[in-house]
């Protein structure tokens, strides 16, 4: 099923408390931050059901798992 609400770069950076320059960074060198996006032409697109998983999968509770997941 297609996710109908997809947001923007600003509206996905906000949703994630960050800067849209950070994600136009990880997009571009395609180092940090790995979320998927959808391109439109020259537009690009974030599904909010990534940005929760990606949410999900990096968040602990204590910095050994963290360590662990790497």
């Amino acid at each position: 099923m297609v996710e109908k609400n997809l947001l923007s770069t600003k509206q996905a950076s906000d949703f994630l408390g960050l800067n849209d320059k950070s994600l136009a960074n990880s997009r571009y060198t395609g180092t940090g931050m790995k979320i998927p996006y959808i391109k439109l032409g020259n537009t690009v697109r974030y599904r909010r059901s990534d940005l929760e998983a990606y949410i999900e999968q990096n968040t602990f509770n204590h910095t050994g798992e963290c360590k662990e997941a790497s």
